[in-house]
C-alpha cells in the first residue's frame, strides 16, 4: 500500500497503490515487441523499446520553396 499526493496550479493529484499496478502509455512509433527489455533497479524501471525497421526507414518528404526575389 502506497499513497502519493501532489498539488500544482490548483490541481491535486492523488495516486494509491494496492498490490498490482499497471499503466498504459501510448507511443508515437511502432516498436519491435519481441526485443523489448526491462530493468528494475533502486526503484526505477528502465524500458528499452527498439523501433521497428519500418519506423527506422520511414522517409518524410519536405517541400522547400524559394521566396520570389
Amino acid at each position: 500500500k502506497s499513497e502519493t499526493k501532489t498539488q500544482d496550479k490548483g490541481i491535486t493529484k492523488s495516486e494509491f497503490y494496492y498490490g498490482k499496478f499497471q499503466r498504459v502509455i501510448p507511443l508515437s512509433a511502432r516498436v519491435e515487441n519481441t526485443n523489448v527489455t526491462a530493468d528494475y533497479k533502486d526503484g526505477i524501471l528502465n524500458l528499452t523499446l527498439p523501433k521497428s525497421e519500418q519506423e527506422k526507414n520511414k522517409v518524410v518528404k519536405v517541400n522547400l520553396e524559394q521566396p520570389a526575389s
